[in-house]
């Protein structure tokens, strides 16, 4: 057996002081598998488990040894010393078999040397407190692995090498550039500087909104890709719902027969348009009945149709929006968007064809054909807001708000000039609501909440 090689330090100070491990491969049987550990004098804990010198950023063959000198496994073994690595700190990734069993035997030998098992996103946070990623870009990592379409993969990607972090970045900058304008003629007023025109305060606000402006359609896009659009089909029973789902999904998910009420409780589909992903939901028909299996699933029924972003009202194209059409639409949420669609125009003898109806925008349409299935596509992307772009960047619905909340404290220290106190006051609480997006100014309870969401060993 080799030399065994100097002993590293240990970090002496930080938030992070214990060693972690985690098993980083998915559950369950594969080719390869991984654990993934992240500590200080890490080539200590390496020579221990395979007696070998590990070299910097190179791949060892080793034997993975048990206490009692046993191999557990054998595969390749790669340090990443400290500040180079994922998490900033000594990095170990241990390669092995796929097995579910031999990686819990390799995890427990870990946590025999004295590491701990990793809390959920621990390794991302560890990164993003040693300032290897700022908190939009940790954001951006299960964004990745969430990613449910090749557009929404390359937009996380974006975010991830920081272009989205970039963007907020030099807003922040010029919103700090103003501020320290403001508060040095607020520390001396005496001095006789017109503060509004030689600062062009208006000037550099108005042009801030507008790159305000443009960022937020860039992470409204990006947030578009992340979470989709929920759609669901709603109306009387046998008027096409099943037929239109399995018609937009390109597959028969739902049963489709010509006896009312054969569908009974929520048949769910995700596709994607133009790399959106659009979250189809087809309803049991909503009608009076007094079969009890009916009724709880139009109980279900309505609980989607809170929770979604357009519901589609189907009505039978050869006799309109009726009595019963509208007693849904009366009890349908205010603020819903919705699309009524006439299906059945082959029957009807009709077009397909958009148009306008009361309240609303109508398709005519045959689901069992797929005349105007395509209208109906592009309006689903229009009431989204969606429009084509090359530079989306992956975003979050905090990522949103902060920066609505951003654009209207500018509004309203543009109403507040000339009173400067106040006119500061707005363009600090507007660097706060900004800075919260990188996590410059990031609460704990904000920090706990999104790492806990990832997956243990990422």
């Amino acid at each position: 057996m080799a030399e065994k090689p100097p002993t590293t330090p240990r970090p002496d100070s930080g938030p992070y002081p214990e060693t972690i491990a985690a098993i980083a491969t998915a559950t369950g049987r594969g080719g390869i598998g991984v654990i993934r550990i992240s500590g200080g004098g890490l080539l200590d804990f390496a020579w221990t488990l395979s007696g070998k010198q590990l070299r910097a950023r190179t791949a060892t063959l080793v034997d993975f040894r048990a206490a009692d000198g046993s191999s557990i496994d054998s595969g390749l073994l790669i340090y990443f010393p400290a500040p180079y690595s994922f998490t900033g700190e000594d990095v170990l990734e241990l390669q092995g078999h796929g097995g579910a069993v031999v990686m819990q035997m390799l995890l427990a030998r870990c946590l025999d040397l004295g590491a701990r098992l990793a809390e959920p996103g621990e390794f991302t946070r560890r990164a993003y407190h040693n300032g290897k990623l700022d908190l939009a870009q940790a954001e951006a990592v299960i964004d990745l692995i969430d990613a449910a379409t090749t557009t929404a993969a390359r937009s996380a990607v974006r975010s991830l090498q920081g272009e989205f972090s970039n963007e907020v970045n030099v807003l922040l900058e010029q919103l700090i550039e103003l501020r320290a304008l403001v508060e040095a003629t607020l520390d001396f007023p005496e001095e006789e500087v017109d503060f509004l025109e030689a600062a062009d305060a208006y000037g550099r606000l108005e042009r801030l909104q507008q790159s305000l402006a443009r960022v937020f359609d860039r992470a409204h896009q990006g947030r578009l890709l992340q979470s989709g659009l929920h759609v669901v089909l709603a109306g009387q029973p046998n008027v096409g719902k099943s037929s239109l789902l399995n018609r937009l999904a390109g597959d028969d998910l739902a049963i489709v027969t010509s006896v009312a009420g054969t569908t009974r409780d929520v048949v769910r589909s995700t596709l994607q348009i133009e790399g959106i992903p659009l979250h189809i939901i087809d309803t049991a028909g909503l009608h009076a009945t007094e079969d009890e299996i009916e009724k709880i699933g139009m109980e279900r029924t309505w609980r989607e149709i809170e929770r979604a972003d357009v519901v589609v009202l189907l009505a039978d194209a050869r006799s309109g929006i009726g009595t019963a059409e509208r007693v849904i639409l009366d009890q349908l949420p205010a603020h819903l968007r919705r699309i009524t669609v006439f299906n059945k125009i082959d029957l009807a003898g009709h077009q397909a064809e958009c148009h306008d109806e009361a309240g609303g925008l109508a398709i005519s349409l045959s689901a069992k054909y797929g005349e105007g299935i395509e209208l109906l596509r592009q309006q689903l992307l229009k009431i989204a807001g969606w429009h084509p772009a090359e530079d989306v960047f992956i975003a979050r619905e905090r990522h949103l708000r902060a920066l609505a909340d951003t654009r209207k404290h500018i509004e309203t220290a543009l109403a507040r000039l000339p009173e400067l106190e106040l006119f500061a006051e707005e363009l600090r609480l507007a660097q706060a609501a900004l800075a919260s997006i990188t996590g410059k100014f990031g609460a704990d309870d904000l920090l706990g909440e999104i790492f806990g969401r990832f997956c243990i060993g990422k």
